[in-house]
């Protein structure tokens, strides 16, 4: 294998990536830190008199195999994908608890108000949000504890929440169609309420936001 002009280093990165599951940008920025360690070793070994190759092999020795340094990388990853569904979680979570009913103000039902059954449903999706809310702050505290403490509790409980803040945005997703399939069947008029529409809009594109991060997050817990 060749060793010089950092293709030692590089491959030895790219092998490394490989192997991480994460945020783009934070596995794009732990990457480049690695290169710049790797490269500044290997650099000092070649002021010491070394060989262009056997400066970049000794830095890369010393530096670890993928086996050693994965774990401690996933974990910053892990962490960090946490923070970022979280974050989302949180934003979507308190527009959707503060800007929902607007979306039906000054409508006119057909037949008269929705039944008992349709405000608890609507209650319900309240309090869905809430416990999202309340999950996703919860994440976001363990994902700041966790990228700077190490604790073999902290990541535990960052995929307790994690999975349980995945799934209450599920139950949130269904509970929030059932509830708009019941709207529209209640008033069909809904279709083509500007409110409405403009609700769907942005709704749609804040849970293709969330839809990515929880991916991302659970591909970075595999």
């Amino acid at each position: 294998m060749r060793g010089y002009d950092g293709v030692l280093v590089e491959e030895h990165l790219r092998e490394l990536a490989g192997h991480l599951h994460g945020p783009g940008r934070l596995k794009s920025d732990l990457i480049t830190e690695a290169r710049h360690a790797l490269l500044d070793a290997a650099e000092a070994y070649r002021e010491d008199g070394l060989p262009a190759a056997e400066a970049e092999r000794r830095a890369v020795a010393e530096f670890g195999n993928p086996t050693q340094l994965v774990p401690g990388y996933q974990a910053e990853l892990t962490a960090g994908a946490l923070r970022r569904l979280a974050v989302r979680a949180l934003a979507v979570a308190v527009a959707l608890m503060a800007g929902g009913d607007l979306t039906w103000r000054g409508a006119h039902w057909d037949g008269g108000p929705p039944p008992v059954g349709y405000h608890v449903l609507s209650a319900s999706l309240n309090g869905i949000w809430g416990l999202v809310a309340g999950l996703a702050l919860a994440g976001l505290l363990l994902g700041f504890l966790a990228a700077r403490y190490r604790s073999a509790r902290l990541p535990r409980l960052g995929r307790a929440v994690g999975f349980g803040l995945t799934g209450a945005l599920g139950l949130g997703a269904l509970a929030g169609s059932a509830l708009l399939a019941w709207s529209i069947g209640l008033w069909q008029a809904a279709l083509t309420w500007p409110p409405m529409i403009l609700g769907a809009v942005l709704t749609g594109v804040a849970w293709f936001a969330l839809a990515r991060a929880a991916r991302c997050w659970l591909l970075a817990t595999r």
